[in-house]
Order: C-alpha cells, then sequence, then structure tokens
C-alpha cells in the first residue's frame, strides 16, 4: 500500500513536469518563428516619366557634293584655285580659252545689227503698201508680200537676238566657276588640258561639309512596333526633345554639337529590312567627313509611370522567362513572372509583373525561396549610389 502512494505521487510529478514544459514551449513559439524570418535587402520600386531613346548605327554623308564640269569644249588656260582648300559659291576654278566664244559673240551682235536695220527697211516698205491699198495704187499682192517680209524680218531678229544669247552663255561657260560653296578635291587636269563639255570625267569636285548629313538604319520591325506603341498611347511625344539626335564617334566620344532628325524613308530596304533616318548636324570644325562610321541615340518618345527594375533583383526561370522576388503585405516572399522592354543603363524597363510602391528583392536573394517569411531593410540603388558618388 505505501508502495502505491510512493509510486503514484512520482507520477504525478512525471505528469506535472511534462505539462509545464509542453506550456514553456508553447509559450516561446511565437518567438522562435519570428527569429527564423529572414532578413533581406530591398528597393521600394517608384514610376516614372521616362525617356526612351534607341541607338542606331549611321554613316557620315556630305550635305551637297558638286562635280566640275565643262560645259564648252576648249584648252585650258588657267587653274584658279588652291586644292583642298574653302571655295565659294561662284568662285572661279577655270579658265578656258575663250578666244573662240568671243569671236561667235561678235558674230552673234553683227547677226543682231544686220536684223534690226533689215527690220526697219521691210517695216517702213509694208507701212506705205498698206496707205497705197487704201487707194488702190498697189495689189492685194504686193501688199501681202512687203507685210510678209517685214515680219520674215522680225522672226531674223528674234533667231539673232537668241544666237548672241548663246554666244554668251559658251562665253559665260569658257570661265568655270563652282555651284557651290565647300571644301574642293585636287584638280584632275592642268593647265593646257583639252576638255571636253559635259565630259565624264570631272575636273574637281566640291564638297560641303558644314552642315552635314548622318544617315541612321533602323529595322522596320522597330519602326513599326514604335509606330504602334506611339498610336496606343503607350508612349507619348515630346515635341521640344522628339527630333533630338546625339551622335558618338567611331572613339566612343560624344560628339559637342547636337542634330536634328529631318525624315525616315518610306520604302525599306529589301537586302536588309531596315529603314534610313537622316539626321542633319553642324560641322564648324570638321570632324565630320563623308563616309565615317558612327553611333547615333534618338528620341523615341515618353513612357508615363514607367517601372525600373534593378538587373541584380531579375532572374530567368527554367522557361527563360524573367522573374523576381519581392515582399508581400504579409512579409513574405512572392515570385513574380515579369515583362521586360529593354534595359535602361543597369535596370530593365518593366512592362508587366511589378507596379508602383513593390518591393523588390535585391540581397538575400539565394537564401530565400516563395513564401518564405523574411524581414526586409531597405538598400540604395545602384544608379543613386552612382550620383551621389559623381
Amino acid at each position: 500500500m505505501q508502495r502505491s502512494r510512493i509510486a503514484l505521487l512520482v507520477f504525478s510529478a512525471l505528469v506535472g513536469s511534462v505539462v509545464l514544459t509542453g506550456c514553456d514551449q508553447a509559450a516561446e513559439q511565437p518567438k522562435a518563428s519570428a527569429s527564423q524570418a529572414m532578413p533581406v535587402g530591398v528597393i521600394t520600386l517608384k514610376s516614372e516619366a521616362l525617356t526612351l531613346k534607341k541607338e542606331l548605327p549611321g554613316r557620315v554623308s556630305a550635305y551637297q557634293i558638286a562635280e566640275i564640269r565643262p560645259q564648252v569644249s576648249g584648252i585650258v588656260q588657267s587653274r584658279l584655285f588652291t586644292e583642298g582648300k574653302q571655295v565659294e559659291k561662284g568662285q572661279a576654278l577655270y579658265q578656258i580659252n575663250p578666244a573662240i566664244f568671243e569671236a561667235e559673240l561678235a558674230a552673234s551682235k553683227a547677226a543682231v545689227a544686220r536684223a534690226e536695220a533689215s527690220i526697219a527697211s521691210s517695216k517702213s516698205k509694208a507701212s506705205r503698201y498698206s496707205e497705197l491699198l487704201a487707194i488702190k495704187a498697189v495689189s492685194q499682192q504686193d501688199y501681202d508680200e512687203a507685210d510678209a517680209t517685214s515680219k520674215q524680218a522680225s522672226a531674223e531678229l528674234l533667231t539673232a537676238k537668241a544666237q548672241l544669247q548663246a554666244a554668251q552663255i559658251n562665253l559665260d561657260y569658257s570661265n568655270v566657276s563652282s555651284p557651290i560653296s565647300g571644301q574642293i578635291s585636287k584638280s584632275s587636269v592642268t593647265v593646257g588640258a583639252l576638255v571636253s563639255a559635259n565630259q565624264a570625267v570631272a575636273l574637281a569636285t566640291v564638297t560641303q561639309l558644314d552642315p552635314i548629313y548622318v544617315d541612321l538604319t533602323q529595322s522596320s520591325n522597330e519602326l513599326t512596333k514604335l509606330k504602334k506603341a506611339l498610336a496606343s498611347g503607350l508612349l507619348e511625344v515630346d515635341s521640344a526633345i522628339q527630333t533630338e539626335v546625339e551622335l558618338y564617334m567611331e572613339d566612343g566620344s560624344v560628339y559637342a554639337h547636337k542634330g536634328t532628325l529631318q525624315f525616315s524613308e518610306v520604302t525599306v530596304d529589301p537586302s536588309t529590312g531596315s529603314v534610313t533616318l537622316r539626321a542633319k548636324f553642324p560641322n564648324p570644325e570638321k570632324l565630320l567627313l563623308p563616309g565615317m562610321y558612327v553611333r547615333a541615340e534618338i528620341v523615341e518618345g515618353v513612357k508615363a509611370n514607367a517601372i525600373l527594375a534593378p538587373q541584380r533583383g531579375v532572374s530567368r526561370n527554367t522557361k527563360g522567362e524573367p522573374t523576381a522576388m519581392v515582399v508581400g503585405n504579409d512579409n513574405t516572399v512572392q515570385s513574380r513572372v515579369l515583362k521586360v522592354d529593354r534595359t535602361i543603363g543597369s535596370d530593365w524597363l518593366v512592362t508587366d509583373g511589378l507596379a508602383d510602391g513593390d518591393q523588390l528583392i535585391v540581397e538575400g536573394l539565394q537564401k530565400i525561396r516563395p513564401g518564405a517569411a523574411v524581414q526586409a531593410s531597405e538598400v540604395e540603388s545602384t544608379a543613386s549610389a552612382a550620383t551621389k558618388a559623381q
């Protein structure tokens, strides 16, 4: 009996100990759960108006090119310019022997004088015959012949004047001048050379370099997408900067002067599937030369409420889709599948999957999974850090 009582007391003490231990574990469970939340670094996304730009390859082409060819035949008497120098519009470049053209001009002047003398006589005769016809002193045939002779003399005067004008033009063409202002090339002929009117070989070439054109190429697919985005309102036009173009030289440096977009072709090159856009740039220092390869940045439009997500917070799933981890309202991890447009610096331009105010996880990604509890703390974006460093 005594042993039964002792055994009962021992059993009661063990049960009480187990109950107390269970209560303590239940009390400490919330603390343990709270301590298991994984610390992560997040960036709170903010929507902003973003000007979208596109970099395109291009080639420099001259603003104007004039190939100098003679318009009359003759011997070159003198060259009146320095090769490689700047020439002005109307400046004399070559002098072709003018002797034969001066002789033709003198003969044409004589022909005009002869025609004027003839017309005076024929008109006087026609006038007298008109008076005599009224009194029947001459026949109608005599009057008609006198009147026809007068009209023929007038026509011959017009012909002589036209020949005089042509002779004057040929004499003027013997002095070969530049039709534009620009830099002239080397001469293909020397003094004493025989040149022919409208010959195939140019005497020299004048190239205008300021301003200058840059011909850019853009794929027809990109152009179509851009037009659709503008038509649907996804992109807006900023008229103040829409035609502004920034240029990058072959060595990667930024060209000092900004250009303006002039026009785009209405046809697609079937061999490349691209469309040509032409921009005009000032070129006072003559740094841009025809044929030079450059890259240019054009403005596509302004995207309102754009979301930029740091690239370090975006990864790819097994399907190749871009994904990101965000902190939900209950402080647990949520996985999002994104749609991205392009990279802007160190960020992705996200078109779907993220919204203003989302907390994007950028640090501690290796230690979390969807649904896990996390403790978020704000970190500085790479762009903000770079701005502060500058």
